[in-house]
C-alpha cells in the first residue's frame, strides 16, 4: 500500500472563542506570529523566554543593552536596536515596562513603535498600566490601523518562568483570539475583562486588595503580639478562620516570620498600582476611602523603605510603628 506523506499547511487560520486548549496549541505551532518583545524586567524577561521556548520567531528590545545582549545570546531571539526596529515585521508587539507612561514614550519618533509597526498588527501591553493611557495609546494606534489590547499579568516571576500567569484583557475580544497563540506562552489562565483599560483597572484593583491584606495582616498580628500572642499561634488559628488571605496564607509565614523579604515584587510597584486604583475611583466618582488610605499607607512605606524593597516589607514599617517584631 503507498503511503502519503502529510503535508503541513501554514495557511492563517480565524481563532474563536470555542477552540479548545488543544486546538489553539495546534493553529499555535501551524502559523507562528513573528513576535517582538520590549522590557526584559523580572517578570519580563522570563515571559519573553517562555515565548522563545514556544518556538515564536522573536525580536527583544531593552533600554538596558547589556539584559538584552545576554537574553540573545541566550535564545535564538534577536537583540533590535530600537523600538521602531524591534516593531518592524512583527505581528505582534508586547510591551512590559514599569508604567504607561514608560509605554506611551516609545511610540514616537524616527526609532519609536510608530515608526515600524505595520498595519494589522498588534500591540499587546502587558504593563501594569493607567487604563486612560491605555486608551490614549488605543486610539492613536487605531488610526494607523494598528490593534491594542492591554494584559496585565498575576503571578509573579515564578508564575512567569513556569508559563501559569494569569493574564487580564480589556480590548476587542476577536483582537484577543488573534494573538491568544501567543498569551498562552506564557499565561495560563486568559481572561477577557471589557473593553480597552479593563485589564488595567482589574489588575490596580486586584493590587490594592493585596496591599490592603498585606497591611491589615501587619496591623492585626502586631497587635496580637503585643498581647502576648505568637504569631505562629495566630496565624494557625487566622489561616483556618474567616480573616485569613493569601498574606496571612503565605506571604507572612515565608516572609515575614522567616524574616526572609525575598525581593519579587517592589514596593514602588505596589504603590503606583493602588495609586492607579485610587485614581480610577476618584476619576469614576466611587467613593472608595479603604482605598485611598491604603494609596497613602503604601506611598508613606515606599518613601521611607525605598525603590529597591519588596512589597511584603511594608510589613516592617507596621512594625516600626508598632516597636514589635512580627517574627
Amino acid at each position: 500500500m503507498e503511503r502519503r506523506a502529510l503535508r503541513v499547511t501554514r495557511e492563517p487560520r480565524e481563532y474563536s472563542f470555542l477552540q479548545s486548549p488543544r486546538s489553539t496549541l495546534n493553529a499555535q505551532r501551524s502559523t507562528l506570529m513573528n513576535v517582538a518583545f520590549l522590557g526584559l524586567g523580572a517578570i519580563g524577561q522570563p515571559m519573553a523566554k517562555r515565548v522563545a521556548d514556544a518556538g515564536f520567531p522573536l525580536v527583544i528590545w531593552n533600554r538596558t543593552e547589556a539584559r538584552a545582549r545576554e537574553f540573545a545570546a541566550a535564545t535564538r531571539a534577536r537583540q533590535a536596536t530600537s523600538p521602531a526596529d524591534a516593531a518592524r515585521g512583527a505581528d505582534v508587539v508586547i510591551t512590559c515596562l514599569p508604567n504607561s507612561p514608560d509605554v506611551a514614550s516609545l511610540l514616537d519618533g524616527e526609532i519609536g513603535l510608530l515608526a515600524g509597526l505595520r498595519a494589522g498588527a498588534t500591540l499587546v501591553d502587558c504593563t501594569s498600566g493607567e487604563p486612560a493611557t491605555s486608551r490614549q495609546i488605543a486610539n492613536r494606534l487605531r488610526g494607523c490601523g494598528v490593534d491594542f489590547i492591554d494584559a496585565p499579568v498575576s503571578g509573579g516571576v515564578s508564575g512567569a518562568e513556569k508559563g501559569t500567569l494569569t493574564v487580564m484583557v480589556g480590548g476587542n475580544p476577536m483582537v484577543l483570539e488573534r494573538v491568544r497563540p501567543v498569551l498562552e506562552a506564557f499565561g495560563q489562565k486568559i481572561v477577557h475583562c471589557g473593553d480597552v483599560g479593563a485589564g488595567d483597572a482589574l489588575k490596580a484593583v486586584n493590587n490594592a486588595l493585596l496591599a490592603v491584606h498585606i497591611w491589615s495582616a501587619a496591623e492585626g498580628l502586631a497587635l496580637l503580639a503585643k498581647e502576648g500572642v505568637s504569631p505562629r499561634v495566630a496565624l494557625e488559628v487566622i489561616n483556618a478562620s474567616s480573616g485569613r488571605s493569601n498574606a496571612s496564607m503565605n506571604l507572612f509565614p515565608e516572609r515575614v516570620l522567616t524574616r526572609a523579604f525575598p525581593r519579587t515584587f517592589r514596593l514602588a510597584l505596589l504603590d503606583k498600582d493602588v495609586t492607579i486604583a485610587a485614581e480610577v475611583s476618584s476619576a469614576r466618582n466611587v467613593p472608595a476611602p479603604l482605598l485611598q488610605l491604603t494609596a497613602a499607607l503604601m506611598k508613606v512605606a515606599h518613601n521611607s523603605l525605598g525603590d529597591a524593597a519588596d512589597h511584603v516589607e511594608a510589613a516592617k514599617l507596621v512594625e516600626q510603628w508598632a516597636g514589635v517584631e512580627i517574627a
